[in-house]
């Protein structure tokens, strides 16, 4: 069955026939063998159409014919009615969990922050507000795409049984989306957590009747030991309801609204910004938003794609290692020395973007792919930061994230504690509902760059406001 949409690990190029295996963890994968496998959805633009401005306020209907979950049903002889039902359906059951359903978030520009970083019309800073979202954040975007596959599949008679538990790993929004997603589907979810996990969050997922499990280091393994668990539980049949598109291919189609949204209104005022700043932890959000707005563009929505920078903190800095060593090989063969000029420089970052379409740039991201360990791998101290949401020990999608970096010529920016703290006291003025250090991370690079004098004040930028600030 051919499909607009089909899902292929780039790292191996296996292919996924939804008849026998669901697009959530590569099949070909082995243990140890250094490919970074990852599936990702491939969208064949010229059955495919990007959806007019002005359509439903919900995202996963607005956006429907661009779902794979769609495309399945249809080539099934399901009618698109009963899909558009499914969605309702799923949606009325999270507003009545949550007490709001999936609706277009805020997207303004804001004067706030604008006036105090020194820019000037008709550039400044728009804000792309996820804290008024389902669960206070944008995690369970990622998770009701997941759930809508899984809903389709079961109608189709082809998909994971409805008994087989979900599972994620994690102790902030992530863990809370899933357990309002999954509460809402009535299906059981097991959550992963570290020891330090906060109290609070812990007794709100056991009342949304979440099986919570505390995962303390064994010994000196490496890496976060609650992924680890939730690996384990995934090995035995559970199903990874999670913000990784490492573990689940289906992670990123959902957070790829937030993507899409921000092309329908680059499409209406008839511009794209010049920057977009996105915090960064397991990368899935990065990840998603680059292939929206990459989609969008191929689509013919949106002509090119703002600068992806990437932002994380002194605490942990995996994501930028990788970048760096991408980069300074692809510096090699384009005849540098990967020291004149270093990577991340303006001269370095301009000659990647310049270069990408190039067999040479291609040819190191294929590299890249299939030797994992010699670029990404756990950061090796504890890290630690106000924005403990953006700590993971790995960029699980890391691969994705350093290729958008180099198309779009932006980078990833380390920022300190204090300029976490700084970014936070800002966003609060920019965000009615409050945002958490987390969720304002983004914006710590952005005032870093400004500050620095790589970001003009009649530059046009995006940040993204993604976690409701809990007391």
């Amino acid at each position: 069955m051919r499909l607009p949409t089909r899902f292929e690990c780039v790292g191996c190029g296996a292919t996924i026939n939804d008849e026998t295996t669901p697009p959530f963890r590569c099949p070909a994968q082995k243990r140890g063998d250094d490919i970074d496998h990852l599936l990702v959805r491939n969208l064949n633009p010229e059955h495919a159409t990007f959806p007019p401005p002005g359509g439903a306020t919900n995202p996963f209907l607005a956006y429907r014919d661009l779902f794979h979950a769609r495309h399945l049903a249809r080539g099934h002889g399901l009618a698109d009615g009963t899909v558009d039902e499914i969605i309702e359906r799923l949606d009325a059951a999270v507003a009545a969990v949550d007490g709001r359903g999936f609706r277009r978030t805020p997207f303004p520009r804001s004067d706030s922050l604008s006036n105090a970083l020194g820019f000037e019309r008709p550039g400044g800073v728009s804000v792309k507000d996820e804290t008024g979202g389902v669960g206070g954040s944008h995690k369970a975007r990622h998770l009701f795409g997941i759930l809508v596959y899984l809903e389709v599949t079961r109608r189709l008679g082809i998909g994971p049984g409805v008994d087989a538990p979900l599972a994620i790993a994690s102790c902030g929004n992530a863990a809370l989306a899933a357990a309002i997603v999954a509460r809402a589907a009535k299906r059981p979810l097991e959550v992963f957590v570290p020891v330090w996990a906060n109290g609070r969050i812990v007794a709100r997922l056991r009342e949304l009747g979440a099986r919570v499990t505390d995962c303390p280091r064994r010994g000196d393994e490496a890496g976060d030991p609650s992924v680890l668990r939730f690996r384990e539980a995934v090995n035995s049949g559970a199903i990874p309801f999670t913000c990784q598109g490492s573990e689940n291919g289906l992670t990123i189609e959902g957070g790829e609204t937030l993507g899409w949204e921000m092309a329908s209104a680059f499409a209406r005022e008839g511009r794209v910004p010049d920057r977009l700043f996105v915090q960064v932890g397991g990368g899935a959000l990065a990840t998603a938003v680059i292939a929206g707005l990459r989609e969008a563009r191929d689509l013919g929505a949106i002509e090119t794609l703002p600068r992806v920078h990437t932002v994380q903190t002194e605490g942990g800095w995996p994501l930028k290692r990788a970048y760096d060593r991408v980069a300074a090989r692809m510096l090699i063969r384009l005849g540098g020395d990967a020291l004149n000029p270093p990577p991340g420089s303006p001269d370095a970052v301009e000659q990647l973007r310049d270069a990408f379409p190039s067999d040479r740039v291609q040819s190191e991201l294929e590299y890249a792919s299939t030797h994992r360990s010699e670029f990404m791998w756990p950061w090796e101290p504890e890290p630690h930061s106000l924005a403990d949401g953006i700590l993971d020990d790995e960029t699980y999608d890391w691969l994705a994230v350093v290729r958008g970096m180099i198309e779009t010529g932006g980078g990833p920016v380390v920022v300190s504690e204090d300029l976490i703290k700084e970014a936070n006291d800002l966003a609060q003025n920019a965000s009615p509902n409050g945002v958490s250090h987390t969720g304002s991370a983004g914006l710590a690079g952005l005032v870093k760059l400004v500050r620095d004098g790589e970001v003009k004040p009649s530059e046009s930028v995006v940040v993204l406001l993604t976690g409701l600030r809990r007391v």
